[in-house]
């Protein structure tokens, strides 16, 4: 069999896959790009993108009925076939010619087929016409396969037709009721979406609370913004059996210990597993279905000689797309610097090629009403991570700028400070909006811009972001 030789073969065209592409074909190398679905990969059709398609009218319309005044002029609740046409078009009606179009202008190759490691520095790919193709890498294999939804072992779980996150986000048509198992971002996101679009909907969940890796008020204030949409929040619930006996037919949640729930529709949102498991992963020494151990480099750690790299999903370091697109990035550095005989150097924390934030400074909006926002760590990570941390909170509704955003404006804020360093380890926001104020918490904790230069950061009044100076006097003051 003829094998096709080129400097790197990124497996999984997907935003991650993409970026590490763009910066090797900007670096000179050529690149062959592998993909199995669409072009463009889960967040353009799956995930962030239509979500946020379904989640900014329920946004837009909050924000309209917190004001008097544009309150008395909202007279109906949100159109839902408008709302998911809206998202149809963000989705490109699940076509990728777009991302083709893009792939190609980089002046990468685009193969179509399932692509898997087939020894070192070979892939194969077994395409739509039965074909099977061999490509040989130079100087790295990029394993971008990202992640899907993980399903627990539920008896009769598989002749329910759950539905997992990509069904969530691309059905078309509203369930009457609709049953959310889960209690992290997919299933608040999801259930604050299906519910303002007419759903009477149930979340089941195993633990306490809502957001449980977040700072614990942020899960008390959205579930509270959730129950008053008239989402019901059933906690400490664990789900035993599910039964669907046709496929038109109402799904019935056995609940251990509780009895029983109906709905229409379920949504599993328990978790999400490595796309890794049909990747030929054991030719190279490595156990299919795992995450694969990275560097900081994004280089996989247990694999000789350094040509395997994933980013991503698939390495498990920060599930989340903007964090795989920085990896790419890094990744793609590294890889051409190799390539060029340059140094990477190991010990450099916060230089080019090295994924850092994914550890110090990971980003992360959700986009529920309100929003809760987040960058670096919680209070719990420092402490368990050594740090003499301190937590300074303050109530952002307290902020004028708030205050005329919404009548009534509630949320909280919280800085995170090393104190032996006075710099922030982490900030977190909850509250509607607070999404476009993180970035300037995400350079505070990334830059490791101390205390005192932050109150030389003046915010502009009237806005939210004054709330960082009421964090500073907080801490100032000692509260």
């Amino acid at each position: 069999m003829s094998e096709t030789p080129y400097d790197v073969v990124v497996i999984g065209a997907g935003p991650v896959g993409e970026n590490v592409a763009d910066r090797a074909r900007a670096a000179g190398l050529s690149v062959a790009v592998v993909e199995s679905e669409l072009v463009g990969g889960e967040c353009s059709y799956w995930a962030c993108m239509p979500s946020k398609a379904l989640l900014r009218p329920v946004s837009a319309l909050a924000a309209a009925r917190a004001v008097a005044g544009s309150r008395e002029a909202v007279t109906g609740p949100l159109d839902a076939e408008h709302v998911l046409h809206r998202r149809d078009s963000f989705t490109s009606h699940w076509k990728d010619d777009g991302q083709v179009e893009w792939v190609e202008s980089i002046g990468a190759d685009l193969v179509r087929g399932r692509g898997r490691l087939d020894g070192p520095r070979r892939v194969a790919v077994d395409t739509p016409g039965g074909e099977t193709l061999v490509f040989t890498a130079r100087h790295a294999v990029v394993v971008a396969t990202g992640s899907r939804a993980k399903l627990p072992g539920l008896p009769g779980l598989d002749r329910a037709r759950p539905w997992t996150s990509r069904e969530a986000t691309s059905a078309q048509a509203v369930p009457e009721r609709l049953a959310v198992v889960g209690g992290g971002v997919v299933a608040v996101e999801m259930a604050c979406a299906w519910q303002a679009l007419g759903s009477a909907v149930t979340m089941l969940v195993r633990g306490e609370g809502l957001l449980e890796r977040m700072e614990p008020f942020v899960g008390e204030l959205v579930a509270e913004g959730l129950a008053d949409a008239g989402v019901e929040i059933r906690t400490g619930v664990s789900v035993t059996g599910v039964r669907r006996p046709a496929p038109d037919s109402t799904v019935t949640l056995e609940l251990a210990g509780v009895g029983e729930s109906e709905a229409d529709e379920v949504l599993f949102a328990t978790g999400r597993a490595p796309r890794t498991d049909d990747l030929g992963l054991e030719t190279v020494g490595l156990t299919p279905g795992s995450w694969l151990t990275t560097d900081d480099s994004c280089r996989v750690t247990d694999v000789a000689d350094g040509w395997l790299y994933a980013c991503g999903d698939a390495n498990g370091r920060a599930l989340l797309t903007h964090q795989g697109k920085y990896q790419a990035r890094i990744a793609g550095a590294a890889i051409a610097a190799r390539a060029q005989g340059r140094p990477v150097p190991e010990d450099d924390r916060w230089g080019a090629y090295a994924a850092t934030a994914d550890t110090a400074a990971v980003t992360q909006v959700v986009f529920s009403e309100p929003e809760a926002a987040s960058a670096g760590l919680t209070l719990a990570e420092a402490e368990h991570r050594g740090y003499r941390a301190r937590a300074v909170d303050t109530d952002l509704g307290s902020v004028a700028g708030a205050a005329l955003v919404a009548d009534g404006y509630r949320g909280r804020a919280r800085m995170v400070v090393d104190l032996d360093r006075e710099v922030l380890l982490g900030v977190t926001f909850v509250g509607h909006g607070v999404g476009e104020l993180l970035h300037a918490a995400t350079i505070a904790v990334a830059g490791e811009v101390p205390v005192g230069r932050l109150w030389h950061a003046v915010p502009a009044y009237p806005t939210m972001s004054e709330v960082w100076l009421r964090l500073l006097e907080a801490y100032r003051d000692g509260g």
